[in-house]
């Protein structure tokens, strides 16, 4: 899905919360690198020692975690999707998508986004290329 990530009580922390829920940046108004210290590489650095990959869990296809970042650099709202390279909505073992959502909401290192008026609210996503239950690549 695409749009707003609204809040919802049965999925997100109570305590995190947006600046402004009215002015969060769109990933296309970014116009910059990844959001991230250490930049692209350090995420990978971080899948790469973290996740585990099992002999039960061989699902091959897209996974992608949504997510905000505020004005403080902290994260909340996940939200996950995932599909086939077909793009057709697909059910990954959950030996994946835990080990993945796990180690997107540990991650620190969000950099701060701000212009003339201040620090902003920003959308991040991380989309992961799996293949026989292996990270091939991680995007953006």
């Amino acid at each position: 899905m695409v749009g707003d990530i609204e809040y919802e009580a049965t999925l997100d922390d109570i305590n995190f919360t947006l600046c402004d829920e009215k002015k969060t940046k769109q990933y296309h108004n970014l116009n910059e690198e990844l959001q991230y210290d250490g930049e692209k590489y350090a995420l990978v650095k971080i899948f790469t020692t973290q996740y585990k990959p099992t002999d039960e869990a061989r699902d091959s296809g897209l996974v992608r975690i949504r997510f905000m970042v505020n004005c403080k650099g902290q994260t909340g709202r996940f939200r996950m999707i995932s599909s086939g390279y077909d793009y057709k909505k697909k059910q990954f073992n959950k030996v994946i998508t835990d080990q993945l959502m796990t180690i997107s909401k540990s991650l620190a290192g969000w950099k701060i986004l701000s212009d003339k008026s201040g620090a902003k609210d920003y959308y991040q996503y991380l989309i992961f290329k799996i293949k026989d239950g292996q990270i091939k690549e991680i995007l953006p």
